[in-house]
Protein backbone atom coordinates (compact mmCIF):
# COMPACT_ATOMS: atom_id res chain seq x y z
CA UNK A 1 0.00 0.00 0.00
CA UNK A 2 1.21 3.79 -0.69
CA UNK A 3 2.20 5.34 2.32
CA UNK A 4 2.66 9.23 3.25
CA UNK A 5 4.22 11.11 5.98
CA UNK A 6 2.39 13.32 8.99
CA UNK A 7 4.55 15.13 12.14
CA UNK A 8 2.85 14.60 15.27
CA UNK A 9 3.71 16.57 18.22
CA UNK A 10 5.21 13.64 21.07
CA UNK A 11 5.11 15.35 24.19
CA UNK A 12 7.04 18.21 22.78
CA UNK A 13 9.10 16.09 20.38
CA UNK A 14 8.58 16.06 16.94
CA UNK A 15 7.86 12.43 15.20
CA UNK A 16 7.21 11.66 11.77
CA UNK A 17 4.43 8.90 11.27
CA UNK A 18 3.93 6.32 8.23
CA UNK A 19 0.75 5.71 7.55
CA UNK A 20 -1.46 5.10 4.52
CA UNK A 21 -5.23 5.20 3.82
CA UNK A 22 -7.11 2.00 2.47
CA UNK A 23 -10.38 0.81 1.60
CA UNK A 24 -13.84 2.85 0.15
CA UNK A 25 -13.11 6.53 -0.44
CA UNK A 26 -16.04 7.64 0.91
CA UNK A 27 -15.61 10.38 3.87
CA UNK A 28 -18.83 9.34 5.79
CA UNK A 29 -17.55 5.32 5.88
CA UNK A 30 -16.64 4.30 9.64
CA UNK A 31 -13.23 4.59 9.45
CA UNK A 32 -11.12 1.37 10.84
CA UNK A 33 -7.48 2.58 12.45
CA UNK A 34 -5.47 -0.43 12.34
CA UNK A 35 -2.73 -1.12 15.51
CA UNK A 36 0.14 -3.52 14.39
CA UNK A 37 1.97 -6.24 16.58
CA UNK A 38 5.03 -5.68 18.80
CA UNK A 39 7.16 -6.04 15.69
CA UNK A 40 4.99 -4.97 13.28
CA UNK A 41 4.74 -1.85 10.45
CA UNK A 42 2.70 -1.08 8.05
CA UNK A 43 3.96 -3.07 5.57
CA UNK A 44 3.96 -6.14 7.72
CA UNK A 45 0.19 -6.22 7.42
CA UNK A 46 0.43 -6.59 3.73
CA UNK A 47 -3.08 -6.88 2.19
CA UNK A 48 -4.96 -7.66 5.06
CA UNK A 49 -6.74 -4.28 5.88
CA UNK A 50 -7.66 -3.63 2.19
CA UNK A 51 -9.00 -6.71 2.28
CA UNK A 52 -10.94 -6.08 5.97
CA UNK A 53 -12.36 -2.57 4.53
CA UNK A 54 -13.15 -4.22 1.34
CA UNK A 55 -15.46 -6.69 2.75
CA UNK A 56 -16.16 -4.27 5.42
CA UNK A 57 -16.99 -1.18 3.09
CA UNK A 58 -15.21 0.63 5.71
CA UNK A 59 -12.41 3.48 5.45
CA UNK A 60 -8.90 1.96 6.65
CA UNK A 61 -5.64 4.21 8.57
CA UNK A 62 -2.52 1.75 8.68
CA UNK A 63 0.39 3.52 10.19
CA UNK A 64 3.78 2.71 11.80
CA UNK A 65 4.79 3.51 15.44
CA UNK A 66 7.58 5.45 15.78
CA UNK A 67 10.74 3.43 15.54
CA UNK A 68 8.92 1.27 13.33
CA UNK A 69 8.69 0.74 9.69
CA UNK A 70 9.50 3.99 8.12
CA UNK A 71 8.43 6.20 10.91
CA UNK A 72 10.97 8.19 13.07
CA UNK A 73 11.89 7.37 16.23
CA UNK A 74 11.17 10.17 19.25
CA UNK A 75 14.53 9.75 20.64
CA UNK A 76 17.81 7.46 19.49
CA UNK A 77 18.52 6.76 22.71
CA UNK A 78 15.04 6.86 24.47
CA UNK A 79 14.94 2.88 26.58
CA UNK A 80 11.55 1.95 26.87
CA UNK A 81 9.82 1.51 30.49
CA UNK A 82 7.21 -0.62 31.87
CA UNK A 83 4.17 1.63 30.93
CA UNK A 84 5.64 2.03 26.93
CA UNK A 85 2.26 0.78 25.90
CA UNK A 86 0.56 3.37 27.95
CA UNK A 87 2.16 6.46 26.13
CA UNK A 88 1.32 4.48 22.81
CA UNK A 89 -1.87 4.52 23.62
CA UNK A 90 -2.62 7.39 25.66
CA UNK A 91 0.02 10.07 23.58
CA UNK A 92 1.19 8.55 20.48
CA UNK A 93 -2.19 7.83 18.77
CA UNK A 94 -4.50 10.80 20.31
CA UNK A 95 -1.66 13.03 18.47
CA UNK A 96 -2.02 10.91 15.67
CA UNK A 97 -5.54 11.34 14.99
CA UNK A 98 -5.41 14.92 15.66
CA UNK A 99 -2.67 15.65 13.25
CA UNK A 100 -4.82 13.65 10.94
CA UNK A 101 -7.40 15.44 11.77
CA UNK A 102 -9.99 12.67 12.48
CA UNK A 103 -12.43 13.91 15.20
CA UNK A 104 -15.32 11.37 14.79
CA UNK A 105 -15.40 8.04 16.81
CA UNK A 106 -13.07 4.87 15.34
CA UNK A 107 -13.00 1.60 14.70
CA UNK A 108 -9.98 -0.20 16.35
CA UNK A 109 -7.96 -3.18 15.29
CA UNK A 110 -5.33 -4.18 17.47
CA UNK A 111 -3.43 -7.03 16.98
CA UNK A 112 -1.29 -8.40 19.76
CA UNK A 113 0.65 -5.54 21.10
CA UNK A 114 -1.24 -3.59 19.48
CA UNK A 115 -4.60 -5.02 20.71
CA UNK A 116 -3.56 -4.04 24.52
CA UNK A 117 -2.94 -0.42 22.83
CA UNK A 118 -6.56 -0.26 21.35
CA UNK A 119 -7.95 -1.51 24.91
CA UNK A 120 -6.42 1.43 26.67
CA UNK A 121 -7.24 3.53 24.18
CA UNK A 122 -10.97 2.67 24.62
CA UNK A 123 -10.71 2.54 28.43
CA UNK A 124 -9.71 6.30 28.70
CA UNK A 125 -11.09 7.71 25.41
CA UNK A 126 -14.80 6.22 25.39
CA UNK A 127 -16.74 8.90 23.22
CA UNK A 128 -13.74 8.46 20.50
CA UNK A 129 -14.04 4.59 19.97
CA UNK A 130 -17.31 3.20 18.07
CA UNK A 131 -16.33 -0.35 18.53
CA UNK A 132 -12.73 -2.18 18.72
CA UNK A 133 -11.36 -5.76 17.69
CA UNK A 134 -8.58 -7.16 19.66
CA UNK A 135 -6.44 -10.33 18.16
CA UNK A 136 -4.26 -11.64 20.29
CA UNK A 137 -3.97 -9.38 23.00
CA UNK A 138 -1.89 -9.19 26.13
CA UNK A 139 -3.55 -7.70 29.40
CA UNK A 140 -0.62 -9.28 31.77
CA UNK A 141 2.55 -11.07 30.99
CA UNK A 142 2.46 -15.03 31.28
CA UNK A 143 4.99 -17.85 31.39
CA UNK A 144 4.47 -18.65 28.04
CA UNK A 145 5.05 -15.22 26.57
CA UNK A 146 8.16 -14.86 28.22
CA UNK A 147 9.76 -18.02 26.91
CA UNK A 148 8.25 -17.15 23.73
CA UNK A 149 9.96 -14.15 23.78
CA UNK A 150 13.05 -15.28 24.71
CA UNK A 151 13.06 -17.87 21.53
CA UNK A 152 12.39 -14.75 19.41
CA UNK A 153 15.86 -13.31 21.04
CA UNK A 154 17.76 -16.48 20.15
CA UNK A 155 16.37 -16.47 16.42
CA UNK A 156 16.87 -12.67 15.88
CA UNK A 157 21.06 -13.44 17.02
CA UNK A 158 21.45 -16.87 15.31
CA UNK A 159 19.10 -17.39 12.28
CA UNK A 160 17.89 -14.94 9.34
CA UNK A 161 15.03 -13.02 11.43
CA UNK A 162 16.96 -9.86 11.76
CA UNK A 163 17.28 -10.17 7.83
CA UNK A 164 13.57 -10.47 7.50
CA UNK A 165 12.68 -7.46 9.52
CA UNK A 166 15.10 -5.37 7.91
CA UNK A 167 12.69 -5.39 4.79
CA UNK A 168 9.88 -3.53 7.10
CA UNK A 169 11.73 -1.25 9.28
CA UNK A 170 14.38 0.91 8.64
CA UNK A 171 15.95 -0.08 11.85
CA UNK A 172 15.19 -3.54 12.38
CA UNK A 173 18.27 -3.76 15.09
CA UNK A 174 16.74 -0.83 17.34
CA UNK A 175 12.85 -1.89 16.66
CA UNK A 176 13.49 -5.25 18.32
CA UNK A 177 15.73 -4.74 21.18
CA UNK A 178 13.53 -2.29 22.37
CA UNK A 179 10.65 -4.87 21.85
CA UNK A 180 12.56 -8.09 23.09
CA UNK A 181 14.57 -5.95 26.02
CA UNK A 182 11.09 -4.57 27.80
CA UNK A 183 9.33 -8.23 27.40
CA UNK A 184 12.31 -9.85 29.31
CA UNK A 185 12.81 -7.30 31.59
CA UNK A 186 12.45 -8.78 35.06
CA UNK A 187 10.12 -5.64 36.18
CA UNK A 188 7.81 -6.06 33.38
CA UNK A 189 6.65 -9.63 34.69
CA UNK A 190 4.23 -7.64 37.19
CA UNK A 191 2.31 -5.42 34.00
CA UNK A 192 -1.35 -5.76 34.13
CA UNK A 193 -3.88 -3.49 32.80
CA UNK A 194 -6.82 -5.88 33.75
CA UNK A 195 -8.04 -3.21 36.11
CA UNK A 196 -7.98 -0.34 33.56
CA UNK A 197 -10.07 -1.96 31.02
CA UNK A 198 -12.74 -2.55 33.12
CA UNK A 199 -13.79 1.30 32.02
CA UNK A 200 -14.30 0.06 28.22
CA UNK A 201 -17.85 1.18 27.17
CA UNK A 202 -17.84 0.32 23.36
CA UNK A 203 -19.05 -3.10 21.47
CA UNK A 204 -15.79 -5.23 21.59
CA UNK A 205 -14.74 -8.75 20.04
CA UNK A 206 -11.82 -10.51 21.29
CA UNK A 207 -9.87 -13.10 19.41
CA UNK A 208 -7.12 -15.79 20.00
CA UNK A 209 -5.99 -18.79 18.45
CA UNK A 210 -5.84 -22.03 20.23
CA UNK A 211 -2.12 -22.33 19.05
CA UNK A 212 -0.73 -18.80 20.12
CA UNK A 213 2.52 -19.16 20.87
CA UNK A 214 2.38 -15.54 23.03
CA UNK A 215 -0.44 -16.02 25.51
CA UNK A 216 -3.32 -18.28 26.64
CA UNK A 217 -6.94 -17.94 26.39
CA UNK A 218 -6.74 -16.41 29.79
CA UNK A 219 -5.62 -13.27 27.83
CA UNK A 220 -9.12 -12.90 26.58
CA UNK A 221 -10.94 -14.62 28.80
CA UNK A 222 -9.70 -12.29 31.32
CA UNK A 223 -10.82 -9.06 29.08
CA UNK A 224 -14.46 -10.89 29.26
CA UNK A 225 -14.55 -11.02 33.15
CA UNK A 226 -13.50 -7.77 33.18
CA UNK A 227 -15.52 -6.17 30.42
CA UNK A 228 -18.56 -8.97 30.35
CA UNK A 229 -20.25 -6.97 27.07
CA UNK A 230 -16.71 -8.78 24.97
CA UNK A 231 -17.51 -11.31 22.36
CA UNK A 232 -14.92 -14.22 22.19
CA UNK A 233 -13.29 -15.95 19.16
CA UNK A 234 -11.25 -18.71 19.76
CA UNK A 235 -9.78 -20.07 16.43
CA UNK A 236 -8.40 -23.50 16.46
CA UNK A 237 -5.63 -24.51 13.93
CA UNK A 238 -4.67 -20.75 14.66
CA UNK A 239 -1.04 -19.34 16.04
CA UNK A 240 -0.45 -15.55 17.33
CA UNK A 241 -1.12 -13.82 14.23
CA UNK A 242 -5.00 -15.17 13.05
CA UNK A 243 -5.09 -12.59 10.14
CA UNK A 244 -2.54 -14.53 8.33
CA UNK A 245 -3.28 -18.08 9.65
CA UNK A 246 -7.06 -17.83 9.48
CA UNK A 247 -7.78 -14.39 7.32
CA UNK A 248 -10.58 -15.39 5.86
CA UNK A 249 -12.53 -16.36 8.82
CA UNK A 250 -10.90 -13.50 10.81
CA UNK A 251 -12.17 -10.81 7.90
CA UNK A 252 -15.92 -13.04 8.35
CA UNK A 253 -16.15 -12.65 12.14
CA UNK A 254 -14.83 -9.02 12.28
CA UNK A 255 -17.74 -8.23 9.35
CA UNK A 256 -20.25 -9.92 11.44
CA UNK A 257 -19.39 -8.30 14.79
CA UNK A 258 -19.14 -4.35 13.25
CA UNK A 259 -22.08 -5.36 10.63
CA UNK A 260 -24.93 -7.32 12.22
CA UNK A 261 -26.67 -8.92 9.02
CA UNK A 262 -23.35 -9.19 7.31
CA UNK A 263 -22.75 -10.26 4.33
CA UNK A 264 -24.20 -7.22 2.90
CA UNK A 265 -25.93 -7.04 -0.17
CA UNK A 266 -24.14 -6.45 -3.24
CA UNK A 267 -22.79 -3.07 -4.29
CA UNK A 268 -25.80 -1.07 -5.93
CA UNK A 269 -25.10 1.52 -8.78
CA UNK A 270 -23.75 4.48 -7.25
CA UNK A 271 -22.83 3.19 -4.07
CA UNK A 272 -18.95 4.63 -3.69
CA UNK A 273 -16.49 1.83 -4.64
Amino acid sequence: MASSFVDIDWAGRPVQIEHAWVGVHDPRAPLIVFLHEGLGSLAMWKDFPEQLCAAARCRGLVYSRPGYGRSSARDASEVWDVDFLHHQALQVLPALLQALHINTPVLLFGHSDGGSIALLFAAQHPSQVAAAVVVAPHIRVEDLSVSSIEAARTAFEQTDLRQRLAKYHDDAERAFWRWNRIWLHPPFRHWSIEAEIGAIECPLLAVQGLDDEYGTLEQIRGIQRRVPHTQLLEMADCRHSPHRDQPEALIAATCQFLLPGFPRSKQQPGDTP
